[in-house]
């Protein structure tokens, strides 16, 4: 039984329904593409403020541990793209009480996994650290920051990322920024106190794992004070746990959130082999490599807020049935990432040498990171365009394809290429295989949407018209 739409916030209802396009998409990705900004920066103010020790082992034990902390993610990408996207389109059809339910089905299921995930890392971390390829040099670094990172801040971290995509999905995108955003500059502002002046010389990385720990717990707190002052929102309320959402809403969640979880996981896994198989040189490039992946982030975060403002907008729509304005947003949203990426593009071929020389002097790691970065780089508006047709398909609920795209992406293209590269043409064709993977995925992409508009986009529209 739907609730009456007056007891919405009318602002949020006016970003869905009324403001044109360009400025409800700015609404919505500006307070988020602020945030992914902020959590890149803080991401890489440990690598930038590591890197100030000219000790590339401890930048190469700091890097190892990005994918754990991309798997941790996984989880809130589960519940919190799988809940938010339904919760969005639960609005769009004035369905309340249940969208209420599933806000409370995400929570409590992200809080118990996020909880398992953690414990689970304690105990497997010795044989964990050295499947990510950990060696002599790098072991106790990787070992003192996962523990700091994941283990001790897992929780705050999933659970601070999980809230900001539910709370975006009812509109409310500037609040759902803000958390994400003050997290990120607590980190930088504890960095250096942390790594230069509380802990002594050595233990610079232990220093970074705390400081990251800790604002991640503020951001968590900032979350729940949220929360508690939107007691009389209509969706974000606490219910009792078991009060479930009826089956095939759950069964959405899962549709959803399964595919988003398993994109952000066999990305994760993507960063895993590449790892590993550039290890197999030497840390040097492991060292560079890791630098990249950070420095890389910068235009795919954007195109991820982008993506993420977009989401709910198109979600809404596409459940009210109103198509007319479904298709603004997406076609808006699409031309304004690939305009980034581009951007992008010239800005890391024009500086990548100065980008190097701001994480690291040892000139070995700066000569390889400057080539990594210059080849990479090039494949950003294909992994826009890339993970843009996943972000539709999730607003349409429609996670069969935004499953075989992931898969389609990673399993089938990217990390093969990785082996297959690597085969073929060594450490350089480790750099090359993103463009090679992403070149082809696209136009897979194009081709499954194209097919998905005219069998049944285009049906869904007559039906709506007639």
């Amino acid at each position: 039984m739907s609730e009456n739409i007056t007891n919405r916030n009318q602002e949020n209802v006016e970003i869905f329904e009324k403001l044109p396009i360009p400025k409800a998409i700015q609404k919505m990705a500006i307070p988020t593409i602020i945030s992914q900004l902020i959590v890149l920066i803080y991401n890489i103010a440990d690598t930038f403020f590591i890197g100030r020790t000219n000790n590339p082992y401890m930048v190469a034990g700091a890097s190892l541990i990005l994918p754990v902390f991309n798997l941790a993610l996984v989880i809130s990408s589960f519940f919190g793209s799988g809940g938010g996207s339904l919760i969005s389109r639960l609005l769009g059809a004035n369905n309340l009480k249940e969208a209420r339910k599933v806000f409370n089905f995400s929570f409590y299921l992200s809080l118990i996994c996020s909880s398992l995930v953690s414990l689970s890392i304690f105990l497997f971390l010795n044989p964990l650290l050295k499947t990510l390829g950990a060696g002599p040099e790098t072991f106790e670094y990787a070992k003192t920051y996962v523990t700091m990172v994941i283990i001790l801040g897992g929780i705050p971290t999933v659970m601070s990322n999980t809230l900001s995509m539910l709370i975006r999905s009812v509109g409310d995108s500037i609040k759902a920024g803000f958390g994400i955003t003050l997290g990120g500059i607590i980190n930088i502002i504890l960095d250096p106190i942390f790594m230069f002046i509380l802990f002594p010389k050595g233990q610079e990385i232990l220093g970074a794992g705390a400081a990251t720990c800790l604002s991640n717990i503020i951001a968590c707190i900032y979350f729940a004070i949220v929360l508690i002052n939107k007691r009389e929102d209509p969706v974000l309320k606490f219910l009792n746990p078991l009060d479930f959402p009826n089956k095939s809403n759950i069964k959405s969640i899962i549709d959803v959130g399964f595919p988003s979880a398993i994109g952000v996981f066999l990305f994760d896994i993507d960063y895993i082999v590449l790892d590993r198989l550039t290890a197999n040189y030497h840390a040097i490039a492991l060292a560079a490599i890791g630098i990249v992946l950070k420095a890389e982030r910068l235009p795919l975060n954007i195109g991820i807020g982008i993506a993420q403002g977009m989401l709910p907008v198109v979600a809404y729509n596409y459940s009210s049935k109103n198509f007319k304005r479904m298709k603004e947003a997406q076609n808006y949203s699409l031309k304004l990432g690939i305009i980034c990426s581009i951007l992008s593009i010239i800005f890391y071929e024009l500086f990548a040498n100065f980008i190097m020389h701001i994480f690291i002097n040892d000139t070995q790691t700066v000569q390889l990171g400057i080539y990594f970065l210059r080849v990479r780089v090039l494949a950003t508006p294909l992994m826009f365009i890339s993970f843009f047709f996943v972000y539709v398909f999730n607003a349409y609920g429609k996670g069969g394809y935004a499953l075989f795209l992931a898969v389609l992406r990673w399993l089938v293209l990217n990390i093969p290429m990785l082996f297959l590269l690597d085969h073929l043409i060594g450490l350089n064709g480790l750099v090359w295989s993103q463009v090679t993977a992403d070149t082809i995925n696209v136009i897979c992409s194009i081709i499954i949407y194209q097919y998905y508009k005219k069998h049944y986009l285009v049906l869904l529209e007559k039906e709506t018209t007639t």
